[in-house]
């Protein structure tokens, strides 16, 4: 039987439903809690044979002083390893927010090096909607995988890169933060970071791609980015801590931009690391 190969960056829930049974098919549920309404609990169902993709723990560096920060190659390697993901897996990650911290999972298998990897349009959401079976969260033992990840330095950037991208205006900074957390008119949800926004950079709401759970049609998403950059331009995305800024980076994706990183430590590193 032929391997299952994903061309495009997200997958609707109907192809996910008639690919279930497919042999190098992984499906991960990479949902974390949102900190800017942390009260709502991480639904306890998932989508049959779903695997935790623990963003927050196993693939995070959790002695890094930002929250989410990327893992090494090694800790990615051995962690997907235990996820069963294989050199040949067809990977399919979702959350239950709809489209949210999926993205990110997206990113770090891109940032990995790998790309045979799409984010479930509309997440757990969509797919209850739908009518579709649902089982309860269990561990179930897992035949370790034979991932090797290859870090691919040009889609995560650091702070030292986006601070000459903000001095020198050689990149487009983009952040997914809310309007108002942009322009300064509301706090920010993390307890002692300061308001403010990345100099040089301009807002484009990660919300603004999304339709409820589900992301807006190709056209408008299009729509949104080619108001605001070119396709040539080199682009790096922001947010609060890395998260929705994966979102604009999968948005970019479909609409066809090429040169497109996402700045790992986001407004929560710059605005503890620069003072004003």
């Amino acid at each position: 039987m032929s391997k299952l190969l994903i061309k495009k960056p997200t997958v609707s829930v109907e192809w996910l439903f008639n690919h279930l049974n497919d042999d190098n098919l992984v499906i991960l549920d990479g949902s974390i809690k949102k900190v800017v309404n942390p009260s709502f609990d991480i639904s306890e169902v998932q989508i049959p044979n779903t695997r935790f993709f623990d963003l927050k723990e196993a693939f995070s560096d959790t002695s890094a002083p930002f929250p989410t920060t990327c893992p090494t190659e090694e800790q990615f390697t051995k962690e997907a390893q235990k996820l069963g993901v294989n050199t040949d897996s067809a990977i399919v990650v979702y959350d239950d927010k709809g489209i949210y911290s999926s993205a990110r999972v997206l990113w770090l298998f891109k940032a990995m090096g790998y790309d045979n990897v799409a984010v479930l349009d509309g997440g757990l959401p969509e797919w209850i909607k739908s009518g579709y079976k649902t089982e309860i969260k269990i561990e179930k033992p897992i035949e370790k995988g034979n991932f090797v990840a290859t870090f691919q330095p040009e889609l995560m950037v650091f702070f030292d890169k986006v601070k000459e991208a903000s001095e020198n205006n050689t990149h487009l900074i983009m952040d997914a933060r809310s309007e108002a957390r942009f322009k300064c008119l509301e706090a920010e949800p993390r307890a002692g970071l300061r308001m403010g926004t990345i100099p040089n950079s301009i807002n484009l709401p990660y919300e603004d791609l999304l339709n409820e759970n589900k992301l807006i049609p190709k056209q408008g998403i299009e729509s949104k980015f080619q108001k605001v950059a070119k396709k040539d331009d080199a682009l790096i995305f922001s947010c609060g801590s890395g998260i929705t800024a994966c979102v604009l980076a999968l948005g970019a994706t479909i609409a066809g931009y090429q040169n497109i990183s996402v700045y790992d430590g986001s407004w929560t590193e710059w605005g503890s690391l620069v003072k004003d």
